[in-house]
C-alpha cells in the first residue's frame, strides 16, 4: 500500500518538510514547558559554548550536547503525544514507553552537564 502523503519530490518536498519541522518546533515551544525551558537554556549556552570552546572539537561537543537535549526532548514529547492519542487510560505499556522516553531526556541532560562541567573545570584551571 502506497502512502499518498509521500509523493512529494525535489524542492517541493524540502520546502514542505521544512515547514512541518518549523511547525513542530513552534508546537513544542508553545505546548511543552520542559522544551521551552531547555530552549531558553540553549539560548544562553550556545553563544557561551562558542566563546568557551578552545578547539573546533570542544566547541562541537559543547554545542552538540545542548542540541542533543532539545532533540531528545522533542522525541520524548512526540512519544507522549502518540501514547496519549491512543488512550489516556492508565496502562503498563504506556507508562513504560513514557518512562523510557523520560529516561532518555535525563541521560541527555547528564551528558550535557558532564560536557559543560568538564569544559568549565578546564577553563577554571586556566588550561
Amino acid at each position: 500500500m502506497t502512502n499518498p502523503h509521500k509523493g512529494r519530490t525535489g524542492l517541493d518536498r524540502v520546502l514542505r518538510a521544512t515547514r512541518h519541522s518549523l511547525e513542530g518546533l513552534k508546537t513544542a515551544y508553545l505546548g511543552e514547558q520542559a522544551f521551552r525551558q531547555e530552549v531558553w537554556l540553549a539560548a544562553v549556552l550556545l553563544p557561551l559554548g562558542l566563546w568557551l570552546g578552545r578547539t573546533w572539537a570542544e566547541t562541537a561537543l559543547l554545542l552538540g550536547s545542548v542540541l542533543l537535549v532539545l532533540i531528545v526532548e522533542l522525541l520524548n514529547s512526540g512519544i507522549e503525544a502518540a501514547i496519549d492519542r491512543v488512550s489516556l487510560e492508565l496502562h503498563e505499556l504506556s507508562k513504560r514507553a513514557k518512562d523510557l522516553a523520560s529516561a532518555a531526556v535525563f541521560l541527555s541532560l547528564v551528558l550535557c552537564a558532564g560536557v559543560w562541567l568538564s569544559a568549565l573545570w578546564r577553563a577554571a584551571l586556566g588550561g
